[in-house]
């Protein structure tokens, strides 16, 4: 595990297995520099162990970034469940990841994340507190951070076809969807209340369905989303999806999505910006559900707070676009510059908002 190529100076990474259930289970700490490691609980099955470890020092790391550059008082953690996890076994399942998660004393705060729900989280609230993503009431943050991620995507991209193709309005923009689930699909209802015109793909043809029937979007092939003709690709299905293969095959300006860990290698970042592709680095875009989060964990934000938060994704990315510009430099590379010089340095904003952890800490 030390010498794997993505470990890449994790903290810790614990093992967890359930003999009840059989739920097996990945939590990797990245940094708790800046605070407690917040960061989703995958539930994916994976065809091999090495794939989830692979997933999950990818993944932790990449909160790590995303916390960062969203200002946030947090570090960045990841947890994986091997699936499948059988539907009369999940309550217990996720009781026993509950467990794990309190077991850590709130080096890692979890929340849903790709396979798991609300509903999922409801029950790991009742082994630990380091939890969100519960139901909230009016007025208030929490449930499923996926229209906060799709809303701090839309800023995005807003902010991408500004810079690249000197557009202030969607209207009319063809945007190309990877990726039908509850972020694409918020996505995409964003993205037609202001005009753009989309394009679909997703494995699942109900998906595609829906999105077209509500939404007027033309469906694509999976296997051809990735090379449609459009102003922005938006991929916002699993990671690792940008490489030389399928960069070469672009027919886009703009690569703008919610898909965490988008470039296969680091390579991919170099490539698209030789190309002259604007690419909106993942983990700067994609951070409006963990914002969210990180202010109900806090206890502290409004609503009207946290969607202010998530409003100034558009002017990070406007001067990630800029100092890359100027630099001559791939955003990927720029952005991450920046959020490892915070992590190291160990500060995040005073105006940020502080976990119950980080205050008490503090007190």
């Amino acid at each position: 595990m030390f010498d794997h190529a993505e470990y890449r100076d994790h903290e810790s990474v614990h093992a967890f297995h359930d003999a009840a259930t059989g739920l097996r289970a990945l939590i990797a700490i990245h940094s708790t520099r800046l605070g407690p490691a917040l960061g989703g609980c995958r539930l994916w099955h994976y065809e091999h162990e090495a794939d989830a470890l692979t997933d999950v020092l990818r993944l932790s790391r990449g909160m790590s970034l995303k916390n960062a550059m969203a200002d946030l008082p947090i570090g960045g953690g990841k947890a994986v469940l091997l699936g499948p996890v059988a539907p009369e076994a999940r309550r217990d399942a996720f009781l026993a990841f509950g467990s794990w998660v309190d077991s850590l004393g709130g080096r890692y705060q979890t929340a849903e994340d790709v396979g798991t729900s609300v509903a999922d989280m409801q029950v790991v609230a009742e082994r630990t507190r380091h939890v969100g993503g519960l139901a909230a009431g009016s007025g208030t943050v929490g449930g499923d951070p996926s229209p906060f991620t799709a809303l701090g995507v839309l800023r995005g991209i807003e902010a991408a076809v500004r810079a690249k193709l000197k557009c202030d309005s969607l209207d009319g923009i063809r945007v190309a969807v990877q990726g039908l689930g509850h972020v694409g699909q918020y996505l995409c209802a964003e993205l037609s209340a202001r005009g753009a015109r989309l394009v679909v793909s997703d494995v699942d043809p109900a998906r595609v369905r829906k999105v077209c029937e509500s939404f007027g979007a033309v469906p694509e092939s999976p296997d051809r989303i990735l090379a449609a003709e459009a102003d922005v690709l938006a991929p916002c299905a699993l990671g690792a999806v940008l490489n030389r293969r399928t960069i070469t095959a672009l027919r886009v300006p703009v690569v703008a999505g919610a898909a965490n860990n988008q470039l296969a290698d680091g390579n991919a970042g170099r490539l698209l910006h030789e190309r002259g592709v604007l690419y909106a680095p993942d983990f700067v875009i994609n951070a409006g559900g963990v914002i969210s989060v990180a202010a109900e964990q806090a206890g502290e934000s409004s609503l009207e707070q946290v969607l202010a938060d998530i409003d100034r994704i558009d002017t990070r990315l406007t001067e990630i676009f800029e100092r890359a510009n100027q630099e001559n430099r791939s955003t990927g590379v720029v952005a991450e510059d920046i959020a490892m010089t915070r992590i190291r340095a160990g500060k995040a904003s005073t105006n940020a908002v502080a976990t119950p952890a980080r205050a008490a800490a503090h007190a």
